[in-house]
Formats: C-alpha cells, sequence, structure tokens
C-alpha cells in the first residue's frame, strides 16, 4: 500500500524527528534566521564559523527540513534559476560567467562541507541528463545545446539516442544533455546532519515556534519576541504564510512517488549505473533520481497551486497526481510496470514574478532574505547561506556582487488573477506536452505564449 504523505519518503528510514525545544519567551541575538531548511541552516553555519563570536537564533515552526530541504528529488546540481542570459544586460558576459562557475564549484563545496562535518548524504556525482522523448522535445534540446554550447563554463554536452542509453536506457529517447556538476543526494541526511554542525558550533534552534511577521530588527514568533541586529527571512515556499509577504512568492506544488527497491533484472534493463540525476525537455517537467536503496524516485508538479496561496502540512499529494506520475515512471522506464509505489508526497517551493532567485540584505532594516528557488535550490542554498554571511560580514567580496544580489522583483497578483493565471499557465504547457506526444514536431505557440504570460521569457 503507498504511504502518502508523512513530509516524504526520505523521513520514512528513521521516521520523523521530535522536535527540538521551542523558544520559550522573549530573547535578543546577534542574527536571527526563521526557517530551519537548507538555507537557514547554512546560513548560521557559515557565519558561525566565520564569527564564532556571534549569537544566532534559528526559528522554525515545526522540524529542521520540514519544508523543501526535506521533500526535494535530490538534485544537487548547478542551474542558475532562470537562466543565465537575462543577467547579461545587467551585469556583463564574464560576472554571469563567473557566477556559473560559484554554482558549479558549490557542489563541490556540499560535499566537501559534509564530509568535514561527518554528512553521510549518499552523495554520487553522476552528472545531470536531460533528455529529449519526442520530436518537439529533440528541437528544443538541441537549441539548449546551441545556447549551452555559448557557455563552457557550465560542461554541457549533447549526447545522441545511442550515447543516452549507455548512461540510461529510457524508452523513446532520442537524445540528452548532460553536464557534470551534478549529484545524486538523501535530501534529510543532509538537513539533518546540517542541523547537529550548527548546533556543535553554538547556534540556538527553536523548533515548534512559528514566526508570524518579521520587521526590522525583530522577529514576532507564536512565543515571544526575538530581537536581533539582522533578520534572515529563509521560509523559501512557506514565505506567503508571513504577515506582509503574501504576494512575494507563489509556493509551487510539486509531487514525489518512489518505487519499492527494485532487482537486479530491472536495472540490468535500465543500467543507470552513473546514477545521474535525470530530468527531461517536456514543459511539466519530470525529475527523477536512482536512491541509494535501488529505487526510483520521480516527481513532477501534480497540481500546481493551491487558491490564497495556501500550504499544505504533512505532505499529501492527489490521488490523480500519484497515477500521473506513476504512468510517467512506467512509460520511461517500462521495466518497472510491476513494482509497488511505496511513497507518494508534495512540498512547496518558492517561485518569484520573474522566475528567479534572489538573495539580499537590507541595512537600514537589518532584514535580509534568501530563495525563489523555483525548484533548484539544493545547490543554491549554499551559495545563498555563503552570500548572506558575506553581506553581513563581508558585504565587498565577490559573493556580494553576483546577479542575483539585492534585486527587486515585483510582486504576485492578488487572488483570483493569481489562482486563474497559475491554473491556465499549467493547463497550456500540459496541452502542449499532449499535442507533441501526438506527433506535433515543433513547440506549441501555447507553450510559447505561457512562457511570456509566466514571466520566464
Amino acid at each position: 500500500m503507498t504511504v502518502n504523505g508523512n513530509v516524504s519518503f526520505w523521513f520514512a528510514a528513521d521516521g520523523l524527528p521530535g522536535q527540538r525545544t521551542p523558544l520559550t519567551g522573549d530573547t535578543i541575538a546577534d542574527v536571527v534566521i526563521v526557517g530551519a531548511g537548507y538555507t537557514g541552516l547554512w546560513t548560521a553555519y557559515y557565519l558561525k564559523k566565520a564569527d564564532p563570536s556571534l549569537d544566532i537564533v534559528v526559528l522554525e515552526s515545526r522540524f529542521a527540513g520540514f519544508g523543501a530541504s526535506g521533500r526535494n528529488g535530490g538534485w544537487l546540481t548547478n542551474s542558475i534559476t532562470g537562466g543565465r542570459d537575462q543577467y547579461v544586460a545587467s551585469h556583463g558576459r564574464s560576472t554571469v560567467g563567473r557566477f556559473q562557475e560559484l554554482l558549479n564549484e558549490t557542489v563541490d563545496e556540499v560535499i566537501s562541507v559534509s564530509g568535514a562535518e561527518g554528512i553521510d548524504a549518499g552523495y554520487i556525482k553522476g552528472g545531470e541528463l536531460n533528455v529529449a522523448r519526442n520530436q518537439a522535445q529533440l528541437l528544443r534540446l538541441q537549441a539548449l545545446a546551441d545556447d549551452e554550447a555559448q557557455w563552457p563554463e557550465a560542461g554541457a554536452r549533447l549526447l545522441d539516442a545511442g550515447q543516452t542509453r549507455e548512461r540510461v536506457d529510457i524508452a523513446g529517447a532520442l537524445g540528452s544533455i548532460h553536464h557534470p556538476h551534478a549529484a545524486r543526494i538523501h535530501p534529510v541526511k543532509l538537513v539533518r546532519g546540517l542541523a547537529d554542525a550548527c548546533l556543535r558550533l553554538g547556534v540556538r534552534i527553536y523548533e515548534g515556534t512559528t514566526v508570524t511577521e518579521v520587521l526590522p530588527r525583530k522577529a514576532i514568533t507564536t512565543y515571544g519576541t526575538v530581537q536581533a541586529t539582522y533578520i534572515l527571512r529563509a521560509t523559501e515556499g512557506f514565505t506567503a504564510n508571513l504577515k506582509g509577504a503574501h504576494r512575494e512568492w507563489l509556493p509551487m506544488n510539486s509531487s514525489m512517488i518512489a518505487t519499492e527497491p527494485l532487482p537486479d533484472s530491472v536495472w540490468d534493463a535500465i543500467g543507470w549505473n552513473g546514477r545521474d540525476v535525470v530530468g527531461d525537455m517536456a514543459h511539466a517537467y519530470m525529475y527523477a533520481q536512482r536512491t541509494a536503496d535501488n529505487r526510483i524516485a520521480l516527481g513532477g508538479r501534480g497540481v500546481p497551486y493551491r487558491y490564497g496561496s495556501k500550504t499544505d502540512t504533512d505532505g499529501a499529494t492527489q490521488r490523480g497526481t500519484i497515477k500521473l506520475l506513476t504512468d510517467i515512471l512506467h512509460v520511461m522506464f517500462p521495466a518497472t510496470r510491476d513494482a509497488a509505489i511505496d511513497h507518494a508526497w508534495a512540498g512547496v517551493l518558492g517561485v518569484p514574478r520573474d522566475w528567479k532567485a534572489t538573495v539580499g540584505l537590507d541595512k537600514e532594516t537589518g532584514i535580509g532574505w534568501a530563495g525563489g528557488y523555483v525548484g533548484t535550490g539544493v545547490t543554491a542554498t549554499n551559495l545563498a547561506g555563503r552570500t548572506l554571511r558575506d553581506l553581513i560580514l563581508d558585504p565587498g567580496s565577490e559573493l556580494a556582487s553576483m546577479p542575483w544580489v539585492n534585486r527587486k522583483v515585483r510582486r504576485w497578483e492578488v487572488e483570483p488573477a493569481r489562482w486563474v493565471a497559475v491554473q491556465t499557465l499549467y493547463k497550456a504547457y500540459g496541452m502542449a506536452d499532449w499535442a507533441e506526444k501526438g506527433g506535433k514536431s515543433s513547440t506549441s505557440k501555447i507553450a510559447h505564449l505561457a512562457d511570456r504570460v509566466s514571466g520566464r521569457v
């Protein structure tokens, strides 16, 4: 029987953690961080390593890793959220190229720090493989390869159908693009290990403590007020729950399934010996990994948005979404048709109006933020944490000058316009994918229009 929810499959082996002690009243610190996911914990870790004298408080409504950090697909990859090209006009080719190199290096930074802190998150650096499974996807893949050729920093290379099958045998794959700067990870092992590392450094983590409002120099919680020189918001898809931040980032839903452990006969058919993380070129795309215990964990959008920016509590997803993802699994990997689906779950990710992540600090108010990763945050959170460290301690650094720093992004529309727009966009992407499956050999005009309306281009 499929377990649906219970936060995510990644907690299944050890069970959900008990909450650490909540805040017990008003307190004072040097830095307050709202959210004990990757962004908040990396920020606390790097600040404390740089200046051990800092009194740092992390406030978390449930427990470390309850949000996207404990529910994601386990892709530690080098993506610049929203792409590189739109930054060139404002920052120049050289700076954007360096930004890409920094994200490449961040993959290795996460693995290196994990080793130093004794965090075994099941890393295998097999790269990222994105496949085309019909002619329209193949055209987009070739266009992507042409663009990647202008950015050698990323290290991407185009593979034909045969070369793709040598890495992973995906039914109907016509070609793929692969880059080496990506690793498969176990998300929860990373976030739990990171929380423990922060505690060893002397960071104060209060769980079961909901922050209701972020104000200059203070965070208002259900158990008291924390005053600090800096208040850093690291709430990603749950940002909409904060007073006054309802329209900052849209909480986009993403769902996943995990199979039972697959026998050797299935892996003999599929291959996947390099443990690449795998995606496709569909508009409503999928993402997958081969887990450390030989399952396939596969995700996609499902129902993309709940009216009023509502967020879930326990990670349950819709039955229709489970069927949709299972159908994708079976089409791509026919050898899995007899495998049970052990777990299904969902989570939210933060989407800025222009679909590009941002990190920043307002020195006048002391309020800082990082997020809006649109699903690419496992790596970017580490770079964001180091960037917030520098914005506080070393604002003239290279990291503090990168294109995503202190960007101003317009807010999302009010309801019901926001709900109608997102539903319409994903309906359009679904229609475009359906047409391409049916034989349409080029990208649908509907998808091009949806990209423009969404703010992606």
